[in-house]
């Protein structure tokens, strides 16, 4: 197995003794990615699932399957290149939005409300199975993993985007859970961006396990732009607001701008922010 990575630290806590309630864990997180309205912030992430269609070098006729799509960037992306596209995801609303997109641009792409961790499809559906920052926050990790090479088939790939835990994300999800603990028990969704647990998960089923670092720049007029567009519509940062008293509220909000002048990199009045991020290709044996 060949693997290029980056130097990463783990910052997640060692393996609870037992097994933490995945399913309410999953409710929870049903209802936060429900809330507001991610499409207004998975819209700018675009540029990652047409880097990421490349990556896997996908080809025009192929099987496609988007797992935890949203708003189906993953998905758009492959239909773009004439690919034969399901997208999947448990949030109905999020799916509601892609098919939207979709049709904008007259694409066909079949939307489907389904569980990365137990995916309504029969084993090797698929030539390519793509998730840009969305199979990583399944509670189960190891499950969802073993999910993504189940519906591959053998000789077929398997492409990620993932948060890393140093990168701003991954950070930002860190001052998040200073403020509002994640469930007792919760591997952080960062260590799908670590490229030993992408070994431990995929190895017995690849020849070949590629990793590459990579930025997405975040874009804002403003750092306190940057806060009350995450605070209005990304779920676990409006969830985390909504969850505090108000004067804990401003503690919250002065993290989150500390973090963002300590990755920002605009030099004026607009919020330039990069965002680390591993882009993964995975052959299937």
């Amino acid at each position: 197995m060949a693997t290029q990575s980056e130097t990463v630290i783990d910052t997640t806590a060692a393996r609870p003794s037992a097994a933490p309630d995945f399913e309410a864990i999953k409710t929870r997180q049903q209802n936060t990615w429900a809330s507001g309205d991610f499409s207004v912030i998975g819209t700018t992430l675009q540029i990652v699932g047409e880097s990421l269609c490349e990556a896997v070098d996908l080809r025009a006729g192929a099987t496609v399957l988007d797992v935890a799509a949203g708003n189906g960037n993953a998905a758009l992306a492959a239909a773009r290149r004439f690919a034969e596209v399901t997208a999947v995801d448990f949030v109905p609303a999020l799916l509601a939005d892609g098919e939207r997109r979709a049709a904008a641009e007259r694409l066909n792409i079949h939307w489907r409300v389904g569980d990365a961790e137990a995916l309504p499809f029969e084993n090797a559906s698929f030539d390519v199975v793509l998730s840009t920052f969305g199979v990583m926050f399944a509670p189960n990790q190891a499950r969802a993993a073993s999910e993504l090479v189940r519906v591959s088939r053998p000789g077929g790939r398997i492409g990620l985007a993932n948060w890393t835990p140093n990168g701003f994300i991954g950070q930002l999800f860190k001052v998040i859970g200073a403020h509002v603990p994640p469930p007792a028990g919760l591997d952080s969704p960062a260590r799908w961006g670590v490229p030993a647990h992408l070994a431990e998960w995929f190895h017995e089923s690849a020849t070949r396990v590629h990793v590459e670092p990579k930025m997405f720049m975040f874009r804002y007029k403003s750092p306190q732009h940057f806060v009350e567009v995450f605070r209005s519509w990304y779920g676990p940062v409006l969830k985390a607001f909504a969850s505090l008293e108000h004067p804990k509220r401003h503690l919250l909000e002065a993290d989150i701008l500390a973090l963002v002048a300590r990755f920002n990199q605009s030099g004026d009045a607009t919020a330039v922010i990069p965002g680390e991020y591993v882009e993964v290709t995975i052959d299937r044996r």
